[in-house]
């Protein structure tokens, strides 16, 4: 029974740490195009 706790806590860690990285790759994303549709002179403001 201990071999089989540890495989399901190995997989666990797997898919948790898969599903970490989709989240940091969506937020990258949003990123991204948010800069790419305000566009490249968002900082240069000229009031």
């Amino acid at each position: 029974m201990e071999d089989a706790e540890i495989e399901r806590k190995r997989r666990q860690r797997k898919r948790s740490l898969a599903i970490a990285w989709v989240l940091v790759g969506l937020i990258a994303l949003f990123f991204v195009v948010t800069i790419v549709r305000l566009g490249g002179d968002v900082a240069v403001r000229s009031y």
